[in-house]
């Protein structure tokens, strides 16, 4: 088993010694940083199995590092365990709000400190085994990508044997980095309500699943492209009507469709590489609308 990493992003330099002097006795990797903007950067870097995250610091608060961490995508699921010298309950509660999975004050105890880092690391060993045997993406609560392409492929070869038509839409969510960017909006947020639109939206027996990032794919079954432009481009109205808030203001998004179906195609990556090139066309002749391949 390999070793698990944890990242301390604390200011006081005593708590800082003695939690990594602590930490590496239980044969934790530990890094660390004395501030939000280089604790965010040592995250990205590192990609750490817990942080251990100081709500008092210069510049970025915890509560804003957490905050940020929450709302990135490839970031989210990584635990967090605050650290205060403040014995608040409002505080706390704020913490856990914000996605936080414990909390400990300081001056903290260690044998304390380590039982709760243990614990949160076995529900991370536990949280990954259920990513990578499972089916279902974490954030959106949809089929994951090998889920999505271990159907696609079920489909092809049922469509070879039947010679039945079946139909694959590419969905990319446009401008997404500009939502983060604009709004300070948690990019979840947006993917679990698109996720959720679609989820809604599509036929009994068709498969949605997160195809990766902000990209989504879904299977229609029986269907030729002609049948999956009309029911793509009712998905496509109904996430732009979705109205998303904002501290200081609301905001909508928009998504990009490409189709394809199996007929004349040779092969399954032939009818993928076409749905995700109308996409593609899609976004390059304006956004916010639905391309069939031909």
């Amino acid at each position: 088993m390999r070793s698990m990493k944890v990242l301390i992003i604390d200011d006081d330099v005593d708590s800082l010694a003695i939690a990594k002097l602590r930490l590496k006795k239980d044969g934790y990797i530990i890094y660390s940083a004395q501030d939000g903007v280089e604790g965010i950067e040592k995250t990205r870097a590192e990609d750490p199995d817990l942080i251990l995250l100081d709500v008092q610091m210069p510049g970025k608060s915890g509560f804003e590092v957490c905050e940020e961490l929450k709302s990135d995508s490839e970031l989210c699921n990584i635990p967090v365990i605050f650290l205060s010298a403040a014995d608040d309950i409002s505080e706390k509660v704020k913490g856990l709000d914000l996605g936080a999975v414990d909390y400990v004050t300081k001056p903290f105890d260690i044998f304390e400190l380590r039982a709760r880092v243990r614990a949160a690391l076995r529900t991370k060993r536990l949280q990954d085994l259920l990513l990578k045997y499972g089916e279902v993406d974490s954030l959106t609560e949809i089929y994951n990508r090998r889920v999505l392409m271990e159907r696609l492929h079920q489909e092809w070869d049922r469509s070879l044997r039947s010679n039945i038509i079946f139909s694959f839409i590419m969905i990319d969510i446009d401008k997404f980095k500009n939502v983060n960017d604009t709004y300070g909006h948690p990019v979840g947020d947006v993917l679990e309500k698109v996720a959720d639109i679609l989820r809604r939206s599509i036929r009994s027996g068709d498969i949605v699943g997160r195809y990766g990032g902000e990209e989504f794919g879904i299977i229609m079954v029986n269907s030729t492209v002609q049948e999956a432009f009309v029911a793509a481009d009712r998905y496509r109205h109904q996430i732009e009507k979705i109205v998303f808030k904002a501290k200081k203001a609301s905001f909508s998004v928009t998504a990009s469709f490409g189709v394809a179906d199996s007929s004349g195609k040779n092969s399954l990556d032939k009818l993928v590489s076409a749905a995700d090139s109308a996409m593609y066309e899609a976004k390059e002749s304006g956004r916010n609308k639905v391309c069939i391949f031909d």
